[in-house]
């Protein structure tokens, strides 16, 4: 996300991951994932994971966002 490279959308995450963005929420709601929720989010709330839970997610050391 530009201006803020250290947050990334559900869809960028489930592309990383190659999961739908569908499981992505689902993750989120059960605890799987930890995720920011955007304010004034109407009927889909919106969400942004941090680069670093990401890298911890899949174990890997945190290198930053390529």
């Amino acid at each position: 996300m530009e201006g803020y490279p250290d947050l990334l959308t559900i869809d960028e995450v489930a592309r990383k991951l190659r999961v739908d963005p569908t499981t992505m929420r689902r993750w989120i709601r059960d605890g799987t994932l930890e995720a920011i929720e955007l304010p004034g989010s109407e009927k889909r709330k919106k969400y942004r994971v941090l680069w670093r839970t990401l890298n911890d997610l899949l174990g890997v050391p945190d290198l930053g966002r390529k």
